[in-house]
């Protein structure tokens, strides 16, 4: 294989290129958390300056992923320094590779337009929130939407998927949800619309300083 043409790198005892889960998943992490305070400095005083540097990182950051080579991302570089001491999780590169295209193309739409229009609109709120989703997702539960996608569209199956979801076919007893632990859940759900009922009026008091 052409190393120069090739997305990923070589692992023994893996028979495609691959990639190193636990830095991309804190990769994740630093650019959700990014975003995320450069999202609460736009709803707090209107400040869009942070997410416009933000934006314009990411394109690069993809772009480089895609169109150069992963090693020399500089956020995936600053992931990897962060996990370096942790033993690696390998998976497929191929389907990384579709993932990072859906952000690249969700980067480049909010970066035309919050950079190059200097406007905001419903399109940059809700794309912006589908960013933040995937990003969350990826770092905090190990889930991929992107790769889930790339399993539904292509034909060849996804190899070496994040936890081995590819390869699940029974849940071990500990994985599995009791109707208990339903229960659970929706007397969390309940509690949450109870508290909306009968203490919206006290929590929308603004606080007032203790000393």
């Amino acid at each position: 294989m052409n190393s120069k043409k090739q997305f990923g790198e070589n692992a023994e005892g893996y028979v495609i290129p691959v990639l190193n889960n636990r830095e991309i998943r804190a990769t994740a992490g630093i650019m959700f958390l990014l975003a995320f305070i450069s999202l609460i400095l736009i709803l707090s005083n209107g400040n869009f300056v942070p997410v416009k540097y933000v934006l314009s990182v990411f394109v690069v950051e993809f772009f480089i992923r895609l169109f150069i080579n992963p090693k020399y991302a500089p956020l995936l570089i600053i992931g990897r320094i962060t996990v370096s001491n942790q033993n690696p999780e390998f998976v497929g590169a191929e389907q990384k590779k579709f993932a990072w295209y859906i952000g690249f193309t969700i980067s480049v739409v909010m970066f035309f337009l919050l950079v190059i229009v200097n406007a905001f609109s419903p399109i940059t709120g809700f794309a912006c929130l589908i960013c933040l989703i995937l990003m969350f997702s990826e770092s905090a539960f190990g889930i991929c939407v992107g790769c889930k996608l790339y399993g539904v569209i292509k034909k060849d199956k996804a190899q070496y998927c994040p936890g081995e979801i590819c390869n699940i076919k029974q849940k071990y007893e500990i994985q599995k949800i009791s109707i208990k632990q339903w229960a659970v859940i929706f007397v969390l759900l309940l509690f949450i619309t109870l508290l909306y009922v009968f203490f919206q009026p006290i929590f929308i008091l603004k606080p007032h300083r203790l000393f």
